[in-house]
C-alpha cells in the first residue's frame, strides 16, 4: 500500500525550514537495519579507543569505578561470539512485539478492527476523534512500552477511514505514547519503580527518607490534560500539512451488515465478560492478581502480566467476532489468521536482531552509564541554582536518552547525584524526581536508542515505502518540541506557585 501523496506547496517560516533541513539530511542516513549496524560498529571503535585511554567515572550511588571495557580483542570478540543468540532471544522488546501483535494482527485480519473503526467513525463527532486517540495514547502508557507498539497502527488505519494520512496519525499515537511517557490520570508500573531509585538517593543525605510512589500524581494528572490539546494542535498545524494529502488506497466507511453488527455485539460482551473477570482478579484486597504479600496492585502479578492480558484483549473479541461473521469456521482458519497476523512482521525481527546485538555492546563496554555521569557531574560543575537549575536538569535528561533509552537505567545512575545534591540545596526529592521524569519523556519520541523507534517506522513503511528516517522524524520531533515548551512552562508554574506535586511531594523540604 504505497502513499502518493500530492506534491507540497511552498513551505514559508523559519521553523519549517528547520524541518526542511532535518528531513533533508535525515533522509541520507542509511536504512534503520544498517543505521544499527554503523551505530553498533561505532560503539566497538570507541570502546577500544576509551578503554585505551583508560577513560572511567564513579558510580554516585555505589562509590564503585566504572571503566570503559574494549570490545575489539579477543575476550570481546568471544562475548560477542557466543552471546549472538542470547541478546537476540532475550531482547525485550521481541517477545513483547510479537505477543502483542499475534492479538492485533488477528483483531485486523478477521475484520474486527475494521468493523469497531467503522462503528466508531459513524457515530463519533469527527473533531473529537483526534484529542480521544491522544488522550487514549497517554493514558496507554499504563500499559508500559506495549502502547507504543498497539496503537501506531491501529491509529494509522483510523486515519485512513477518515481520508486523512495514516502517517500523521501513527506519528501522533507513537508521539503522545512515548513522548507523554510520564503523564497519566492513573498510576502505572513506572511510579513505584522510579520511586524506589529516589529513595536510594534521597537515602545518601536522609537515611530515613521514605519515597512515596504517588508523589508526582497531581502534576502528573494535570500535564495529560495539557498535552492533549499539544498533540492535537500539532497534528493538525503541523505535521499532516507537511505530509500532504494521502492518495493511497483508503478505506470507504459503509454502514456495517446485521451479521458484523452482531459480530461487534458478541465481541464486546467477551470483552465485558474478560474484563470483569479481570477486575474480579485484581480489586479484592486478596485478589490473585495483587502481590500476595502487600496487596499492592502497582507491583503485583497484574502489572508483570500486561503483555498477555493485552494479546487477551485483542484476541478473545477477535476469535469471536471471526466465530460470528464465519471468518473463522474451524481450528484451521484460526492458526491461518494467526499466521497471516505475524506475516508482516519479518522487517521488524530484522531490526530487532541488529538492535539487540549493538544495545548490547553499548551495555558491555559501559560507555552509557559513563557518557550520563559525565553528563551529570558537567550540570552540576556549572553552579545553576533555582528554577535554571532544573530546566538545565530537564534538558540533561532529556540529551541522555540519546544514549540510555531505559528510563530506569538512567535514573539509577542519576538519583544519587541529583537528589541527594538538590535536598542540600533544600529541595526535596520529589521535585527533583519529576524533573528528570519531563526531560526523560520529552525526546523519547526521536531517540533512535528506544528500540520502538524502528518499530514506528517499520509501520509507517507501510504506507510509505520510501519513507526515510529524515522524514518521519519530522513528524516526531514537533511532537518533541511542543512537549518540551509545554512541560517546562507547566513545571515553571509549579515551581512558582511552590504547588505540591503529589501526596506527600512538596517542591520543598520542610525546615
Amino acid at each position: 500500500m504505497g502513499n502518493e501523496s500530492a506534491p507540497r506547496k511552498e513551505r514559508r517560516g523559519l521553523f519549517n525550514r528547520f524541518l526542511d533541513f532535518i528531513e533533508k539530511y535525515g533522509n541520507k542516513l542509511p536504512d534503520p537495519v544498517m543505521l544499527f549496524v554503523y551505530i553498533a560498529a561505532i560503539i566497538l571503535i570507541c570502546s577500544f579507543i576509551f578503554g585505551k585511554l583508560g577513560t572511567t567515572a564513579v558510580n554516585p550511588g555505589t562509590g564503585e569505578e566504572i571503566a570503559v571495557i574494549n570490545l575489539l580483542n579477543g575476550e570481546g570478540f568471544i562475548k560477542m561470539m557466543t552471546n549472538l543468540v542470547e541478546n537476540f532471544t532475550s531482547f525485550p522488546p521481541l517477545g513483547l512485539v510479537l505477543v502483542v501483535m499475534l492479538g492485533v494482527g488477528l483483531a485486523e485480519s478477521t475484520g474486527l478492527i475494521s468493523a469497531t473503526m467503522k462503528v466508531t467513525i459513524l457515530n463519533a463527532p469527527k473533531k473529537i476523534i483526534l484529542p480521544v486517540i491522544v488522550l487514549v495514547a497517554i493514558l496507554g502508557n499504563a500499559a508500559a512500552d506495549a502502547a507504543m507498539v498497539v496503537l501506531p497502527p491501529i491509529v494509522a488505519m483510523i486515519f485512513i477511514a477518515l481520508g486523512r494520512h495514516p502517517i500523521a496519525g501513527l506519528a501522533a499515537a507513537y508521539a503522545s505514547v512515548a513522548g507523554g511517557f510520564s503523564a497519566n490520570l492513573i498510576l502505572s508500573v513506572l511510579d513505584p519503580l522510579v520511586a524506589g531509585f529516589t529513595e536510594i538517593g534521597a537515602q545518601i543525605y536522609d537515611p530515613t527518607y521514605t519515597a512515596n510512589p504517588a508523589m508526582n500524581y497531581y502534576f502528573l494528572a494535570v500535564s495529560t490534560l495539557f498535552l492533549v490539546p499539544v498533540a492535537v494542535f500539532v497534528t493538525t498545524k503541523i505535521v499532516e500539512p507537511r505530509l500532504g494529502s494521502y492518495t493511497g488506497a483508503i478505506e470507504t466507511v459503509e454502514d456495517l451488515s446485521a451479521v458484523e453488527k452482531r459480530g461487534l455485539l458478541w465481541a464486546a460482551i467477551s470483552v465485558i465478560v474478560f474484563i470483569a473477570i479481570i477486575l474480579y482478579l485484581s480489586i479484592p484486597q486478596n485478589g490473585l492478581l495483587r502481590d500476595p504479600e502487600t496487596g499492592s496492585i502497582t507491583n503485583s502479578p497484574l502489572m508483570d502480566s500486561v503483555v498477555p492480558l493485552m494479546m487477551i484483549l485483542f484476541m478473545l473479541p477477535a476469535l469471536v467476532y471471526g466465530l460470528v461473521v464465519k471468518q473463522i469456521k474451524n481450528s484451521k482458519d484460526f492458526a491461518d489468521h494467526l499466521a497471516r497476523a505475524m506475516s508482516g512482521m519479518g522487517m521488524y525481527i530484522v531490526i530487532a536482531f541488529v538492535a539487540a546485538q549493538m544495545i548490547a555492546y553499548f551495555s558491555w563496554s559501559n560507555l552509557g552509564p559513563i557518557v550520563a555521569i559525565k553528563g551529570a557531574e558537567t550540570l552540576e560543575a556549572m553552579g545553576l541554582k533555582g528554577l535554571p537549575l532544573f530546566i538545565g536538569f530537564i534538558v540533561v535528561a532529556a540529551l541522555i536518552n540519546f544514549v540510555v533509552a531505559s528510563s530506569s537505567a538512567k535514573w539509577a545512575i542519576l538519583a544519587p547525584v541529583f537528589v541527594p545534591m538538590f535536598m542540600i540545596l533544600g529541595y526535596d526529592p520529589a521535585v527533583t524526581q519529576v524533573a528528570y521524569r519531563i526531560g526523560d519523556s520529552i525526546t523519547n519520541p526521536i531517540t533512535p536508542m528506544l528500540a520502538y523507534f524502528a518499530i514506528a517506522l517499520t509501520f509507517a513503511k507501510k504506507y510509505d515505502p520510501r519513507m526515510g528516517i529524515g522524514t518521519f522524524m519530522t513528524s516526531l520531533l514537533p511532537y518533541s518540541i511542543a512537549f518540551s515548551i509545554m512541560w517546562i512552562i507547566l513545571f515553571a508554574v509549579w515551581y512558582v506557585l511552590g504547588l505540591p506535586l503529589g501526596p506527600e511531594g512538596p517542591i520543598f523540604l520542610s525546615k
